[in-house]
């Protein structure tokens, strides 16, 4: 999926918001840690949801973790709600 069409998808109201990845972990031969994935992937999951944790098509559920252990996770990888 090309950025500009995934930022349209996951960007909440009018404001178009990229985020441009990681060129280096895409690199060959380079890797992203699997730090660096789980962060990635959680973020992706928390923008789509509006970042919305719990209850049904919430992040946790997504990503078929328990509400708290997602938000141990979050605090852990040093995540934080953008401010709008």
């Amino acid at each position: 999926m090309n950025v500009i069409e995934h930022g349209m998808i996951v960007s909440p109201g009018k404001v178009l918001r990229v985020e441009i990845p990681n060129a280096e972990a895409n690199l060959p031969g380079k890797h992203a840690t699997l730090e660096q994935n789980e962060k990635r992937h959680i973020l992706a999951v928390l923008k789509t949801t509006g970042w919305r944790i719990r209850g049904k098509e919430g992040a946790a559920e997504i990503l078929g973790v328990k509400p708290t252990t997602l938000e141990y996770r979050i605090k852990r990888l040093g995540l934080s709600r953008p401010q709008e």
